[in-house]
């Protein structure tokens, strides 16, 4: 009877921790805000680079708009 009930609790504490595992997988905006954080911490002139890359993207993507729509 004890061996069942121990399987039974090792049984459960598996689904237990694999749901977590599933639950922290499908979070991603959990994920993303504690990547920025570690990012921001270990390596903020990487976070810098992202960011000005970022703006250069989103700036080029305006201007290539706006030069289109002029055409």
């Amino acid at each position: 009877m004890t061996t069942d009930r121990n399987g039974v609790e090792t049984a459960r504490a598996d689904l237990a921790a694999t749901i977590d595992a599933i639950q922290y997988k499908l979070n991603v905006p959990a994920r993303a805000s504690e990547r920025f954080r570690r990012l921001r911490d270990e390596n903020p002139l990487a976070l810098v680079g992202l960011a000005v890359g970022v703006a250069v993207v989103v700036g080029g993507a305006v201007w290539g708009i706006v030069a289109a729509s002029r055409r």
